[in-house]
């Protein structure tokens, strides 16, 4: 009986390499994406990414003569070197390709061929993962182990350098890093070319890295994303990338342009509509501006003319809360109204680097003004901090359609619009305290502000509220009429609620000012000119209206978190339903998920049957079928916890860094030591130990599932430092079992079908492909929670297949 051949060191540190640069560049693409692209496109980068690498494993099992265990080292050096080559190839040609986001021909050709120049790398980087998993059956466990604890640093690793540098250069660091396993791996070959060539590309794409990172720091990129939301982008004045966005400034300071108001007043006069200022958008989506101030209020008169401004009119001299600094102007808008206090909570220092630091002098410092305070942090998560309260809590058009690394859907300012949010902001008002909510009003079909309406009744009823009607306000204005068959009727509406019913003096006062504004009440304890409107801030059988609604416009809460997504699953492909003028690819982002959905298990599907029809000697595989269940089980449970509890997280963190680096940092981490936990003994014995640790895998799921929803309500108020103890706390003993379950099946498989390793390989990265998708629209439809349960329901499933498999006699395997 042959000895089964012992790993090296230098295997183990190229597994790491690789490995890191694996998902640092599966991060970074999901980033890229979201600015070349839409945030619902984004996220098909890390699906894409897991198929390429699920291809590679299927090609190590299909070509076991090309893949010999004398050469394996020379091949491991090889393959990682072509990663490296191939990361920087295929991101070039990325960069020469415009992106044509239409559903028609043209556009289907575009997406298929982006993603298929972008999964090249991934099929290296999963040849060599596999052989490396494979090929020294004794070390499965620790050689996983090092896999996971690669991806975990990547996450820190990601945070870190993109704080230093732009996402273009960003990927020549990640290709370094996948050349230097390949020559580690190399330093195992008794003669390995790879490792020469390697070495050049370390050196060479290390020297690009850092050269390009300087460049960006002068605002002179190495490489620009030329092709942004399928255009060609102008050049920015100024640029600046981190970990979950891409801030870009526009524009001419010098120049007069008019003044940039969604909800400016028809009346404003003419001959003031012209002001300087620049453009700041995130992502090339979310826009905002920076007005040129210099300490002359006469300059951002057009503000008080803004339909978001209304509360000012109700509540002078006033401690105001705007959440959203973005490019100053809610905060200018305060101070024009004469304010007492003014304090702004932005999520991204780079737009209050930009705003108080790189144009500061053009915006006047708004942060050195008496009254005026910025604080850099997660709106929600700081005012579940503070002892503060306010007479003011206004949030105008706050979306930013920046994906974040907890999926595409997973937006950073979901967190403000859910009912749990609205109770949360009610209780930090003063007595006269007012919230202002703004959001794009669409006439023919307002899902926004319905969905704004629904949310108002269940948290005002959430307070013991018995009317409503008499706590809100609804006033609309028609940015554009439209252009039938063309172009939608746009506007932006206002929705203010009042802690305490609204008096007569708000409501006479508020009346002259919409009629002197030529804006539009539409809902007022006095006024009701939209039944519908009507019916869903006063309903007391809130979810019988919302259901004979064409949209779903119930309340989001924290498990369903996702505001701006109106399409129910099952009307998904009813075209007629996108239409939300310019938030219509909202809509299109649910369509597009249920046909990745379809996409995605197709692939799935390929990556198991086409390896079987190629398989000469079918009758060998007798007895495969329980391996094929715990591996698919296991890919896709692992995936639905990992989702969801980083959905449940980045809110109870409070930011979109802190969400990602601690959730996936410690999760992958921990799973990498539970791998390195198991016990090798011998394969298939009774007393291995396998069964019992699934089943405390299974029971610690169960804990610490029921207890995450506990902790996330008991901590919410806590310090950071509290809230990141409490995360890790919850993740570290969910990840040390959840690591167990793949070495585990890896062992029995060994023992009992050798030559299928690869193929298992495969489908647990393909399922895992699978569940990404399943993971979100589980999420969508039913709630985070359940995405977790029906994960543990899989482990379930793993455990039946596993005691299964034990039962099955060995068998070599041959092609």
């Amino acid at each position: 009986m042959s000895v089964a051949p012992r790993a090296k060191s230098s295997t183990y540190v190229g597994l790491f390499l690789v490995t890191l640069a694996t998902l640092f560049y599966e991060l970074l693409l999901t980033r890229i994406f979201s600015v070349t692209m839409w945030y619902h496109f984004a996220f098909m980068a890390v699906s894409v990414a897991m198929f390429g690498m699920t291809v590679g494993a299927v090609i190590v099992y299909l070509r076991p003569e090309r893949y010999r265990q004398e050469n394996v080292e020379a091949d491991l050096a090889a393959n990682s070197v072509w990663f490296a080559v191939t990361v920087v190839a295929s991101f070039l040609t990325l960069l020469s390709i415009p992106f044509v986001g239409k559903a028609n021909l043209l556009g289907l050709w575009s997406l298929a061929l982006t993603f298929a120049v972008v999964a090249v790398p991934f099929v290296f980087s999963g040849i060599a993962v596999a052989l490396a998993l494979t090929r020294f059956p004794r070390e499965t466990n620790r050689l996983y182990a090092v896999d996971l604890i690669g991806a975990a640093l990547a996450c820190i690793g990601f945070v870190v350098l993109m704080q230093h540098t732009d996402g273009p250069s960003a990927v020549f660091a990640a290709a370094a890093c996948a050349a230097a396993g390949g020559v580690a791996f190399g330093f195992g070959a008794t003669a390995s070319r790879a490792r020469g060539v390697g070495a050049l590309v370390v050196l060479a794409c290390a020297a690009l890295s850092i050269w390009g990172a300087a460049r960006a720091a002068e605002q002179k990129p190495l490489l620009r994303l030329n092709y942004v939301k399928g255009a060609v982008e102008p050049e920015p004045r100024w640029e600046k990338w981190n970990s979950f966005s891409r801030i870009a400034v526009f524009g001419d300071p010098n120049e007069l342009s008019p003044p940039s108001g969604w909800g400016l007043s028809r009346a404003y006069p003419k001959n003031k509509r012209t002001k300087k200022q620049l453009g700041l958008n995130i992502d090339a989506t979310a826009a905002t501006v920076m007005t040129n101030f210099e300490d002359d209020f006469a300059k951002a008169d057009h503000l008080k003319h803004d339909i978001t401004n209304l509360v000012h009119y109700l509540r002078p001299e006033s401690s105001v809360l705007v959440v959203g600094v973005g490019g100053g102007r809610d905060v200018l808008s305060a101070l024009t109204f004469e304010q007492k206090k003014v304090t702004g909570v932005e999520i991204n220092d780079d737009i209050l680097a930009a705003v108080t630091g790189e144009f500061g002098e053009f915006t006047g410092h708004l942060d050195r003004r008496p009254g005026v305070e910025l604080v850099n942090d997660e709106a929600r998560s700081w005012i579940a901090r503070t002892d503060q309260s306010f007479d003011i809590l206004q949030v105008s058009l706050i979306d930013t359609w920046a994906a974040t690394a907890a999926g595409a859907f997973t937006f950073t300012e979901n967190s403000l619009y859910t009912l749990e949010a609205w109770k949360l902001f009610l209780t930090r008002l003063t007595p006269r305290g007012v919230l202002s909510f703004s959001r794009w009003f669409f006439p023919d079909r307002p899902g926004e502000i319905y969905r704004l309406a629904t949310l108002a009744n269940a948290a005002l009823r959430s307070q013991g509220v018995e009317d409503p009607r008499k706590h809100v306000i609804i006033v609309t204005h028609l940015i554009t009429g439209g252009i039938p068959g063309e172009l939608d009727a746009a506007g932006v509406g206002t929705m203010l609620l009042a802690k305490e019913p609204f008096t007569d003096d708000d409501l006479n006062k508020l009346d002259k000012v919409v009629e002197s504004m030529e804006f539009n009440m539409v809902l007022s304890p006095r006024v009701s000119k939209d039944p519908l409107l009507e019916e869903f801030v006063t309903t007391r059988d809130l979810d019988g209206a919302v259901g004979r609604y064409e949209l779903d416009v119930s309340p989001p809460t924290d498990d369903r978190p996702f505001f701006f997504h109106m399409l129910r699953l099952a009307d998904a492909l009813k075209s007629d339903l996108w239409r939300q003028g310019d938030m219509s690819f909202n809509m299109k982002a649910v369509a597009l998920l249920m046909a990745l959905l379809v996409v995605v298990f197709g692939l799935t599907l390929a990556c198991i049957v086409v390896p079987l029809a190629l398989t000469t000697r079918r009758g060998e595989l007798a007895g495969t079928l329980p391996f094929f269940l715990f591996f698919g089980a296991i890919g896709v449970g692992f995936m639905l916890i990992e989702i969801s509890q980083m959905q449940r997280l980045i809110v109870f963190l409070g930011h979109p860094v802190y969400g990602f680096s601690v959730v996936l940092f410690s999760l992958l981490l921990a799973s990498g030591l539970g791998s390195f936990s198991t016990q090798l003994g011998r394969a298939g014995r009774d007393d291995d130990g396998g069964t019992a640790r699934l089943v405390l895998l299974l029971i610690v799921v169960a804990i610490f599932g029921a207890a995450t929803p506990f902790a996330i309500e008991r901590f919410a108020s806590a310090t950071t430092t509290v809230r990141i103890a409490v995360a890790t706390g919850l993740l570290l003993p969910l990840g040390l079992v959840l690591g167990m379950a793949f070495p585990l099946g890896m062992k029995l498989a060994g023992a009992k079908r050798d030559g299928l390793t690869p193929w298992l390989w495969g489908i647990n990265g393909a399922t895992g492909v699978c569940a990404s998708v399943v993971a979100l629209v589980v999420s969508l439809a039913f709630g985070i929670t359940t995405t977790f349960w029906v994960g543990g329901a899989f482990y379930v499933l793993a455990l039946a297949a596993y005691a299964w498999s034990r039962k099955v006699a060995p068998r070599a395997v041959t092609r």
